[in-house]
């Protein structure tokens, strides 16, 4: 079972959006830390209302290299919404970033129509770093 699944099975118990609320927040609590000297302009997300930094690793081989991320935000549903990123994107190869759609996946927690336009926004700056973050990896 993948954290996607996981999450997923998360949100089907979840039948209300105040729960589904707080459960994003409460996975932006039990998100990794980014250490502080991480929190340069250069790891900065443009395109967000909230500040959001985001960092990538790269491991394994040159031709697809499995990416790891960390970020930060200094708004908990944001943080979440990071959490709920790297459940889908960390710990994958380049080309499964690349070939990932995170819309569908926030469609399928029943998140999608909840957030607002700014955050929707946001998470869509996010995860075209995330992408761009690969496509960097793929082409080194």
């Amino acid at each position: 079972m993948t954290a996607i699944d996981d999450l997923l099975a998360d949100f089907e118990v979840l039948d209300d959006w105040e729960d589904r609320y707080r459960h994003v927040i409460e996975l932006g609590r039990e998100l990794a830390p980014l250490p502080e000297a991480d929190h340069t302009a250069a790891n900065k997300v443009k395109g967000c209302a909230s500040q959001v930094w985001i960092t990538s690793a790269t491991s394994g081989g040159t031709d697809d290299p499995v990416l790891t991320f960390l970020g930060d935000s200094d708004a908990l549903i944001v943080k979440g919404l990071i959490a709920i990123a790297f459940m889908i994107y960390s710990g994958k190869t380049a080309r499964q970033v690349l070939a990932t759609d995170a819309g569908e996946v926030l469609g399928r927690l029943g998140l999608a129509g909840h957030l607002t336009q700014q955050r929707s926004n946001g998470f869509a700056s996010m995860i075209q770093r995330i992408k761009s973050d690969a496509q960097a990896a793929l082409h080194g």
